[in-house]
């Protein structure tokens, strides 16, 4: 199955603390259905001092969010938009923006 959301996606948050804020997609994690976005849900995490790391602190970090509070970027709008799919004619699926119809680009690290 496709999935609507990949990693390296440009997402779009509609909904909580972070609305309208944009971001790339660092990890998704389909057994929760959650994904870590850059920048999005950011947390303080208060570490004690140990020996490896001896001053202790407050590190911040991305924790998951929910996709369904997610929606990728249209590239043409530059706006949220919902995820169609299309089957090729050489049996390939393909993701397509519903606002605009255009082709949802596969970013590849």
């Amino acid at each position: 199955m496709a999935a609507r959301i990949r990693k390296g996606d440009t997402v779009v948050v509609i909904s909580g603390k972070d609305k309208g804020k944009t971001g790339k997609v660092k990890r998704v994690l389909r057994e929760e259905d959650r994904v870590i976005v850059e920048g999005i849900n950011m947390v303080k995490r208060h570490l004690r001092p140990t020996p490896r790391n001896p001053s202790g602190g407050i590190l911040e970090r991305e924790q998951p969010i929910h996709a369904c509070k997610v929606m990728p970027v249209d590239p043409k709008t530059g706006k949220g938009t919902r995820v169609r799919m299309k089957t090729l004619d050489n049996g390939k699926k393909v993701r397509i923006a519903a606002k605009s119809g255009d082709e949802l680009p596969v970013v590849t690290e």
